[in-house]
């Protein structure tokens, strides 16, 4: 019992001290350049004209995220596509509703006009 708890302890050992031992190693080990035009907004050699501040549309947003959830869909159903006939028919009735909470989901998304790009 003890060793198991050994494992995890080991694992969150090196969890954590993997990455602290590298992010201290590339403060270290990385070159320092004292350069003024680094501390500047933009790297590219021009002056910034007017704000930088830009009021981006909410649609970018809504886009983005209904493309991660219909992704993150996908991951879902392919795994169950893909052993259907072992499942059996009780899977196939969850897959059945699960499909129907997502597009009922679409269906909202498309009636409010979150998918309308103009």
């Amino acid at each position: 019992m003890a060793e198991a708890y050994f494992t995890v302890l080991v694992f969150a050992v090196v969890a954590v001290g993997f990455p602290a031992v590298v992010l201290i190693a590339a403060a270290v080990l990385r070159p320092y350049v004292a350069d003024p035009v680094k501390r500047t907004t933009y790297e590219c050699g021009m002056d910034a004209i007017g704000t930088t501040e830009i009021k981006t549309n909410i649609r970018f947003y809504l886009f983005a995220l209904l493309f991660v959830i219909f992704d993150v869909e996908a991951l879902y159903v392919y795994p169950w596509a893909v052993s259907a006939k072992s499942l059996g028919p009780v899977a196939l009735v969850e897959m059945g509703i699960f499909l129907v909470i997502l597009l009922s989901g679409l269906a909202y998304a498309w009636g409010k006009g979150a998918l309308r790009w103009e």
